[in-house]
């Protein structure tokens, strides 16, 4: 079993590069012709799902009529394993996310990533403040923001979230629009953060849940909403994978 998850995960990480190598000179394209970024981000959502199909890795969706078309939000949602990215590509519209910045350090990919979404240093003062001009900017072009509010891969034992920083229930607050909450149900289980990264067979879940609106919010609402959001995300965990809370 271990021998035939290394192959699949040998042969995944092929699919990733040479299906990001095919669709790259269109992300060019997109980021060098003015005002045509958003249409790379729609390539980037394109290749998510080529990448998932490519990878044999059906991907379960839950309560994604609850995103309405042409409407920002900021979506957050808990982040254990290197493929949250990829498959927070199933969110629709057109969607920024922020990232860390040593994602500009990968050949190819960290240029796109820096183009079409916005990468901070999490330890810079000034990188975050810049993060959140870029943001502002980004919602107000009609965009949404996809923000994983743990702050990194920092949970030592999934499904149990961390800690939420206080970033993107600040950012909806300051630009009145709603938080959607997303659980990745089984993210940690198809590649767990370990030493040596093996992709497991199973298939993905992904749950849109109920928007958070923060009309008429402000500062002090903050820690509330963030609470809410986490609770809502850790519940859908809990659910998925059966996980027996003691009262």
């Amino acid at each position: 079993m271990r021998l035939l998850r290394k192959i699949y995960t040998i042969y995944a990480f092929i699919a990733f590069c040479l299906s990001f190598l095919l669709l790259f000179p269109l992300l060019l394209i997109c980021i060098w012709i003015p005002k045509c970024q958003k249409y790379g981000r729609k390539i980037n959502r394109f290749w998510a799902k080529l990448f998932f199909i490519l990878i044999f890795k059906p991907i379960h969706i839950e309560g994604v009529k609850t995103v309405k078309k042409g409407k920002p939000y900021i979506f957050v949602a808990n982040h254990f394993s290197y493929i949250d990215i990829a498959m927070m590509g199933f969110v629709p519209g057109d969607v920024v996310f922020v990232g860390k910045a040593s994602l500009r350090k990968i050949p190819l990919f960290g240029y796109y990533f820096s183009k079409l979404h916005i990468a901070v240093n999490r330890e810079s003062p000034r990188s975050r403040g810049e993060v959140l001009i870029r943001a502002k900017s980004a919602i107000e072009n009609g965009s949404s923001i996809v923000i994983f509010p743990e702050g990194g891969i920092t949970s030592t034992n999934p499904p149990i979230l961390n800690s939420f920083k206080d970033g993107a229930f600040s950012l909806a607050v300051d630009k009145q629009i709603p938080i959607i909450p997303v659980t990745l149900s089984y993210n940690h289980l198809i590649l767990p953060d370990a030493k040596e990264l093996l992709l497991n067979f199973k298939s993905g879940k992904i749950v849109f849940h109920q928007e958070i609106l923060t009309d008429g919010l402000g500062t002090k609402d903050i820690a509330d909403i963030k609470e809410k959001a986490h609770q809502t995300i850790q519940n859908q965990l809990f659910k998925d994978n059966k996980v027996e809370v003691k009262a």
